[in-house]
Order: C-alpha cells, then structure tokens, then sequence
C-alpha cells in the first residue's frame, strides 16, 4: 500500500458504509429514545445470531497466524448477551428465537470467512468489537436513561467490557495488531472491502428491524 498504516486504510476506507449503518432510521430511532423496549430486545436477539457466529470459531482460529492475534477473551460477548436476553425476554428467550433474513446472511459469511478465509474473520471482528468498544457505549447510554436499565446492570451487559480496564489503550492495542496483520497488499485490500461488506450487512439489519418497528406518526 502507500504506508499508510493498515488501521487507518481500514477505517477510512469504510467511513461511508459505516457512517450509512450509524445513520439508519432504526438505529436513529433507538438512539434518539423514540422506540419501546420490545424493539432493542429484538436488535439484541440479532446481536446474539452475530456473536455465536463470531465466537463458535475462535477456539478453532486462536493459534491461526493472521486472526489468531485478535482472538482475545475480554471481548467476547455471547455470555453477556445471554444475560442480557434472560433479563428482557426471561428465562425462556430461547424459545421461538429465529434471525431475521439479513441477520441470517450475516451470520452466514461471517461463518463462511471463519471457515475459508481469517482474514475475512478478521475483518468482520473489527467491525463488531471496536464498534462496541466505541458507538456501542451510546446504545448503552440510551437504553440506561430511556428504559430504566440500571447503570452497567442487566440489560446492557453486552456493553460492559469488564476485563477491559482502558478502552482507550485497548483499542490502539488492537490497531497495532492491524497494522502488523500477516497480509500482502492485495490480502489487505480483500480485508479492506470485507469490512465494507461488514457493515453492509449490519445495514441490512437495521434495515429489517426498521420494517418492523416503524416510528409512528
């Protein structure tokens, strides 16, 4: 490439599709304390669909060479995201539980990388977790204030990175090992477009979900 450190080509690069999934009519919606709680517990199951996805294969790519290095266990997330489950919907949230269309298509390539291509993994782990270390802590904000959620408690675990003492060093930490990924120019470039595709996915579903929670008039 030019340089450029990796970390920054790959944020850059995926600023619009990025910047487009932020700006999506369910996300704005939630963000802005508009939509009841049935709606984040239904974005929170589609959470859960992702984060399986995400984890069922870290214990398989933990010694792999380029997704090996991101594989860190104060991120994962599935065990928080259970908790936070059983708080909203009860002990039986399980039940009935299916993924929308395009949180099924984003389960799937994220499946699909883990099994073929780490560097794809890779890409869609960024996408996910420094995401989470950084906007995710406003949905955590919101969902305190607008439905009563007590501060860090049930209901927002998923945010709560509790063997994370500096978020902050975390995340440079983690842009480190992206600029040190074991990848050519051209593999780079393959990441690169995987993280837009990322988000594209994670547009999808909010697009979905905002099909069914219109705000109303």
């Amino acid at each position: 490439m030019d340089g450029t450190p990796f970390s920054v080509l790959i944020r850059t690069a995926s600023h619009e599709q990025h910047t487009e999934a932020e700006n999506s009519s369910f996300m704005s919606d939630m963000l802005g304390g508009r939509l009841g709680v049935e709606a984040y517990t239904r974005y929170t199951e589609q959470l859960w669909f992702v984060y399986s996805a995400l984890e069922a294969w870290a214990d398989a790519l933990r010694e792999d060479r380029v997704a090996g290095p991101f594989i860190r266990p104060e991120l994962m997330r599935v065990a928080e995201l259970e908790r936070d489950l059983a708080h909203l919907s009860g002990p039986d949230w399980r039940e009935g539980l299916t993924p929308l269309p395009a949180t099924a298509a984003y389960a799937g390539r994220i499946e699909e990388c883990a099994r073929t291509w780490p560097g794809g993994y890779v890409a869609h782990h960024y996408t996910r977790y420094l995401g989470d270390l950084s906007g995710g802590q406003i949905i955590r904000g919101t969902a305190e204030k607008t439905w009563g959620f007590e501060r860090k408690g049930d209901g927002v675990r998923f945010y709560v990175f509790e063997g994370i003492a500096n978020p902050a060093a975390f995340k440079r930490g983690y842009r480190e090992l992206l600029d040190g990924i074991v990848a050519d120019d051209l593999e780079k470039q393959r990441i690169v477009d995987e993280c837009k595709r990322a988000f594209d996915y994670n547009g999808a579903v909010f697009r979905e979900l905002g099909e069914r929670f219109p705000l109303s008039a």
